[in-house]
């Protein structure tokens, strides 16, 4: 599986990884991925999540790591402090720009090596992964300038 962080503002990746498909990837790639980030940041940031990340133990862990998660409400899947985060107009902003994190899977898939990959192993796909990433922006920048 693979997963890919964005900035908001430009819609560039900033991290990118890959893991063994299992029930809980998911969750622990964005962890991983997102302790690095508030980490740098040396703030507290905010992620915009899809209903696979609507767990409490999932929303309960960001929080320790000084992440503000708005995380798209599942039904079926109670998680702490749902209510508070989305009544926040931060959480529609989130929400909104999280749908621009297809466009670099999209772009990966129509014009990268993402489609099916040639290669077999973690390492070697993760390599692939990074390097899609890298040219989608390498693409975006020009344009980016330019506005």
């Amino acid at each position: 599986m693979t997963f890919a962080t964005m900035e908001n503002r430009h819609g560039l990746a900033v991290a990118g990884m890959v893991t063994l498909a299992d029930g809980t990837a998911e969750r622990r790639a964005s962890e991983i991925m997102l302790k690095a980030k508030a980490k740098e940041a040396g703030r507290r940031i905010t992620v915009g999540e899809d209903k696979a990340y609507d767990t409490a133990d999932h929303v309960a862990n960001l929080r320790a790591l000084n992440v503000t998660p708005h995380v798209t409400q599942n039904d079926s899947i109670t998680a702490t402090g749902k209510r508070r985060q989305t009544r926040h107009q931060g959480y529609g902003l989130s929400q909104s720009c999280r749908a621009m994190i297809e466009c670099i899977f999209g772009w990966g898939k129509q014009h990268g090596t993402m489609r099916k990959t040639k290669h077999r192993g973690l390492a070697r796909v993760a390599t692939d992964f990074l390097l899609n990433l890298i040219a989608c922006n390498l693409i975006r920048i020009p344009t980016l300038l330019a506005a």
